[in-house]
């Protein structure tokens, strides 16, 4: 059955058996460059994570915006991989066990790895380079209210090393950020799967799309409610976030309001190559055995999408090959 219904013809039509036993190796071959890379970005947000930051210079007179109370995070730095990462996999998971595409789900999955970790590398590059104090520095540096300063007016602090250092880690917010990023890319995948921008006007599919969206911002409105940042670290975590899931996602996937935003590009491409194949040989492809021809259609205003139907498993084999 199909998972999503959709204005181009998705309805009662089943997408292609394409299993993780039966192309999973071939697709994770094909992209093993990217899973490297990805290994090097998570080697370099570690170093990131534990390079000191910058320390720039707090004078006495800045202290009045940064003597907030010094509280417990709402959302714990662990709960972040669980509702950015795992979440948005277990829903490609069960996109997957509709559909049964294992290259929507590979290309799902690594385009969210990339939007996490580029977000997470800009964030602490930034944060460690600019160095912005937090609204509660004030209490992590001089945690019995005795304040100290040189002759420069700078402080001194005398609090635990370790909070002082994130002290300095205000400008951008990377609760926020990793949120927009892993929410942000589901938001997007949610669109592009039950096609919110169809011209047909069903408002209820965006508050599916919303839904993830909502969650980061709430997320980034308690880093502000918690006095951990300052509100313009939040909207600039917001920013990066949004901005890195966009681009990654649309390595592989069109755009959502594309008629197209049902399935990644490698399905198109089989596509294409099917037509390719086909057009080369005297046989008619309406009779072909074991292939279900895609049919081009037209939206209202004119746009040409292809309606999902299943093509021969050998094509995408051929396809993730290399083949032409």
């Amino acid at each position: 059955m199909a998972c999503f219904s959709s204005s181009n013809g998705f309805q009662g039509v089943d997408p292609p058996v394409l299993t993780i036993r039966s192309h999973g190796a071939n697709v994770a071959k094909n992209h093993l460059l990217d899973w490297l890379i990805l290994l090097i970005l998570v080697v370099v947000e570690v170093i990131l994570v534990s390079v000191h930051p910058f320390y720039r210079y707090v004078g006495k007179d800045m202290m009045t915006d940064l003597r907030f109370p010094f509280k417990d995070n709402t959302v714990p730095v662990w709960s972040v991989p669980l509702y950015a990462v795992i979440l948005p996999i277990l829903i490609f998971l069960i996109v997957y066990i509709r559909r049964r595409d294992v290259y929507d789900l590979h290309h799902a999955v690594l385009g969210l790895l990339f939007s996490v970790l580029i977000t997470a590398i800009i964030t602490d590059a930034i944060k460690n380079g600019v160095g912005r104090p937090r609204p509660n520095f004030f209490w992590r540096c001089f945690p019995d209210g005795i304040e100290a300063y040189d002759r420069t007016g700078n402080v001194i602090c005398h609090g635990k090393e370790s909070e002082i250092r994130e002290g300095h880690k205000s400008f951008p917010s990377g609760h926020t950020s990793w949120s927009f990023a892993g929410l942000g890319f589901l938001a997007f995948y949610i669109s592009g799967k039950i096609q919110a921008f169809d011209g047909r006007g069903h408002v209820a599919k965006l508050c599916l799309v919303f839904l993830p969206l909502l969650g980061a911002a709430l997320v980034g409105v308690s880093r502000v409610d918690d006095y951990w940042h300052h509100w313009q670290d939040v909207f600039a975590g917001a920013i990066i976030g949004l901005v890195v899931s966009g681009f990654c996602y649309l390595q592989f996937f069109p755009p959502p309001y594309s008629g197209n935003g049902w399935g990644p590009y490698a399905y198109f491409k089989a596509h294409e190559e099917h037509h390719a194949r086909a057009n080369a040989t005297p046989r008619s492809a309406a009779i072909v055995d074991d292939v279900l021809v895609e049919e081009e259609q037209t939206t209202p205003n004119g746009d040409t999408y292809f309606v999902p139907t299943p093509l021969h498993n050998q094509t995408y084999d051929q396809m993730e090959m290399g083949a032409r």
